[in-house]
């Protein structure tokens, strides 16, 4: 019993140390980023444990939209999601 409580508070303190970008690519799950007001996605791609985006300003007439990036292992498992959202500046 002592050993399961000591396996999940080094997971917890594990997981929790972790960034949303890392939790998502190393253990699954979701991130989510709003990225900046008047900004289009062009591009998006990983290095390391970064996650790197190519933006371009928007242009009158383009309305924003929001992304979902999903991993696909190979095995189906732990598999992350990033959602990027465009938003227009106030």
């Amino acid at each position: 019993m002592n050993k399961v409580i000591a396996l999940l508070l080094l997971l917890s303190i594990i997981c929790g140390g972790c960034t949303e970008n890392s939790r998502a690519r190393g253990l699954g799950g979701t991130a989510n980023k709003t990225l900046p007001c008047d900004t289009r996605l062009e591009m998006v791609t990983w290095k390391e444990a970064d996650l790197w985006y190519l933006l371009r300003k928007l242009e009158p007439g383009e309305t924003p939209r929001k992304y979902v990036f999903q991993e696909s292992s190979s095995w189906g498992v732990m598999e992350g999601e990033i959602r990027l959202e465009e938003t227009r500046c106030k």
